[in-house]
């Protein structure tokens, strides 16, 4: 069974429970909050390196991840070839939705622990940093299942599972293309001042992932 979040179809087990559960049984978990337990030593060691990290030019004359030329769908969501979501910064500094509201969304459910603008704290990594390591079916994988981390610093590291935490998983893509954006270093530490709107087709897809009417 599968379940698609904002265009994207994923087979894990937990965000397909997102199909039969109940939204208003899932909001009253939150707000809850992402801490993803993954050092930068644990993740050179576990995970496959992603594409370069680094910005660059696009074609058309946007910043994309490693410059890449990006498509966008009607969702207002740009992709890369292999298909994984990413940012789009237009020459004058607009920047697309998705990496608008993954700023917004990371600091209403992520930045508790890990810090405010992806910088991490004491207790967390810097997500701005482990973006640099994981791919996109990496970032999905551990965010929908959690993760532990066994013997980081003087305890265990533990990222709790949030594939049935609508305020996270309806926006799993936006909460991606934000910290990539932070990782290549696209974006600041400031709070966007252009962006594109948000279109009438994401509106539409987030009203149903929510199960409004």
């Amino acid at each position: 069974m599968t379940i698609s979040v904002f265009g994207r179809s994923n087979p894990s087990p937990a965000r397909a429970r997102l199909a039969g559960s109940a939204p208003s049984a899932l909001l009253a978990i939150a707000p809850l909050v992402i801490c993803l337990a993954l050092s930068p030593v644990a993740a050179q060691a576990q995970e496959q390196p992603a594409a370069p990290n680094t910005v660059g030019t696009a074609p058309d004359g946007s910043k994309t991840h490693g410059g890449q030329e990006a498509t966008k769908d009607d969702l207002g969501k740009y992709t890369l070839p292999d298909g994984s979501p990413t940012y789009h910064i237009t020459s004058d500094g607009t920047l697309d939705w998705y990496a608008y509201s993954g700023y917004r969304r990371y600091h209403a459910e992520c930045h508790v622990c890990h810090g405010p603008d992806g910088m991490g704290s004491t207790y967390a990594p810097a997500l701005a940093n482990s973006l640099k390591n994981l791919t996109y079916e990496q970032f999905t994988e551990i965010v929908v299942n959690g993760k532990k981390t066994v013997g980081v610093g003087t305890a265990d590291q533990v990222m709790p599972a949030f594939g049935e935490n609508l305020n996270v998983m309806c926006y799993l893509d936006d909460l991606y293309v934000y910290l990539k954006a932070r990782a290549d270093g696209a974006m600041d530490r400031t709070r966007p001042s252009k962006r594109e709107d948000k279109t009438k087709a994401y509106g539409d897809n987030e009203n149903q992932c929510f199960g409004r009417n």
